[in-house]
């Protein structure tokens, strides 16, 4: 891309997304907010890239907005709706996961945009925080639903109105994390974990995400009937057949996505 506050590098079939703001901590103004959604879309329309990367350059992953750019001129509603919640939105439906790679900090919107991944790998010295409290504002960025939905109420408020700094250690603990890894060999692993991914069905890969983003707000029943929906469908393609056979001949099955 042109524009270097967003870095796109893609490897055989996993897209690497690197927020590339390092002096201001990859904190979000209205030109990264903008590059960031031309970089989401564009691989989450891609049909050759099967999983998707997103860090940070430098010593954060996001410090959250740029508070040297928020005052009374800027329109909250605007960029909250129009400028956030669209990349937002992309992260959670693209049919494809897409894995988080914390390094320093995720705070702020950054936490937001780090949960909000499918997957989460931190650095051993990365942490998480909330420090709405501290500025006299609400999380946002969907982080409310995110912590309450992963953490319960309780431990939730605690962790947001106490703007406590999330370690890497406990985020796994708590179910925020996957993985931790050291801090020299985050990319690395991450990289690794997508290239592993990006070899199994792909289509499978699409329904999972879809079914489990829809059974966190849906009861079990409907959860189910999705489940019966998406195998009916998935028994069907080449991919099923060709990882059936693969299986029996004990074999690595080649899906095509199809």
């Amino acid at each position: 891309m042109v524009n270097q506050l967003v870095i796109y590098d893609q490897k055989d079939e996993v897209s690497v997304i690197t927020i590339n703001r390092p002096d201001a901590m990859n904190s979000f103004n209205s030109e990264l907010r903008r590059d960031l959604y031309i970089a989401i879309n564009r691989a989450a329309t891609d049909e050759s890239i099967k999983v998707v990367v997103l860090t940070g350059k430098g010593r954060s992953f996001s410090a959250g907005a740029d508070l040297n750019v928020i005052g009374e001129s800027v329109d909250t509603e605007k960029v909250l709706q129009k400028e956030y919640r669209p990349i937002l939105d992309t992260i959670i439906t693209m049919h494809k996961p897409i894995i988080a790679a914390v390094g320093g900090s995720a705070a702020g919107i950054g936490m937001s945009f780090a949960l909000s991944c499918d997957l989460l790998i931190m650095a051993e010295d990365a942490f998480l925080l909330a420090p709405f409290t501290n500025i006299s504002l609400v999380p946002d960025g969907g982080l409310n639903w995110l912590l309450v939905h992963q953490l319960g109420y309780k431990r939730a408020l605690q962790l947001s109105i106490e703007s406590e700094r999330i370690d890497a250690v406990r985020c796994v603990e708590l179910g925020l994390a996957n993985k931790v890894v050291p801090a020299a060999s985050l990319f690395k692993e991450a990289h690794n974990w997508a290239q592993k991914l990006s070899l199994r069905a792909p289509l499978s890969l699409a329904a999972t995400k879809k079914v489990m983003r829809f059974a966190a707000t849906n009861d079990w029943a409907s959860t189910y009937d999705l489940e019966v929906k998406l195998n009916t469908g998935l028994r069907i393609t080449d991919d099923h057949v060709e990882g059936v056979a693969a299986f029996l001949e004990k074999r690595k099955a080649n899906f095509e996505g199809k």
